[in-house]
């Protein structure tokens, strides 16, 4: 039976620190990153979703960044799908393999594939968009914190694909999709991995997600949103309705002043990273190391992946 690959991931919530330790770590071991991000597979949004510079893109190779546009459609079964080919040829070149990112259903689907329930009824799911559609964003997410609070609690009131598609696993199963996602958490892996989380101290951590959107700012986040509208994507585009683009839109179309879509970018951002650390304190394999201890992480991965 084919061996299966060795992979570290490192996770962990918006702001604490995962590309700079990982960069540090995979330059190295010589080992190649593959993104676990689902913002930063699109095309042109580089600075609201805090991608990878060019330099240090050249220290250490990314995968999965930068591979779709904006206006394409993609979900966790085609990432776990791409992504497991690109991790099956760089384990037959016995390079290392870090996996990094804080999107946990993308972890999720690439270690242990996609649940079942995930494939839905097409009529429910129909019946809810139109639902949406009438009543509203806001009312679908106060229904699914009625059916589903556990769920609620991770998925942002904007996300309008997440919130459907959890309501449309509810009315086809009658049960929540968090419990798949339970179940499903401690299923076969694909992978040999050892998972480590970052973290920092919470007051910390807000103030470095809060500097990072004033620094997004200063590097022209309303530039790049106004060059992804010229280039005809729609502010109603699900890429566009994530954090720091959906509010900078929100400014350039008049739904809101500066000042205020400024600091809805910093709230969203904290809520975010909370909802990051509810789902991944969810999986009882994550190590969880203090971002002030690098070192510990990096002797940790390379005794793991080098043994």
């Amino acid at each position: 039976m084919k061996e299966k690959p060795r992979v570290a991931i490192i996770c962990g919530p918006t702001g604490v620190g995962k590309t700079g330790i990982s960069i540090d770590i995979a330059a190295q071991l010589n080992a190649e990153i593959v993104s676990a991000d689902s913002m930063q597979i699109y095309r042109y949004m580089d600075i609201g979703t805090a991608k990878p510079t060019a330099a240090e893109r050249a220290r250490a190779p990314h995968h999965m960044v930068d591979i779709i546009n904006p206006d394409d459609d993609f979900d966790a079964r085609q990432y776990a799908a791409a992504s497991r080919n690109i991790i099956d040829r760089l384990a037959a070149a016995e390079k290392p393999v870090l996996i990094v990112g804080g999107s946990g259903l993308y972890i999720r689907a690439l270690v242990h594939g996609v649940f079942d329930a995930a494939s839905g009824n097409p009529h429910i799911r129909i019946r809810l968009r139109q639902e949406m559609e009438t009543a509203g964003t806001e009312a679908m997410f106060k229904r699914l914190q009625s059916c589903d609070p556990q769920s609620a609690v991770r998925i942002h009131p904007h996300d309008a694909y997440r919130i459907l598609r959890a309501l449309e696993v509810y009315e086809t199963t009658g049960r929540p999709i968090s419990s798949f996602h339970q179940s499903h958490h401690f299923g076969e892996s694909f992978f040999h991995v050892l998972k480590m989380g970052l973290y920092r101290d919470r007051k910390t951590l807000y103030e470095r997600i809060d500097r990072r959107v004033d620094q997004m700012m200063t590097d022209g986040l309303l530039n790049e949103v106004h060059s992804l509208l010229d280039r005809g994507f729609s502010s109603s585009l699900k890429s566009m309705k994530s954090i720091g683009y959906h509010q900078i839109c929100d400014y350039i179309e008049g739904r809101s002043n500066w000042d205020a879509a400024i600091q809805t970018i910093k709230r969203d951002s904290r809520r975010y990273a909370k909802r990051q650390f509810t789902w991944f304190k969810s999986d009882p394999q994550l190590q969880w190391i203090d971002t002030d201890h690098p070192d510990e992480i990096y002797h940790q991965i390379k005794t793991f992946l080098l043994s």
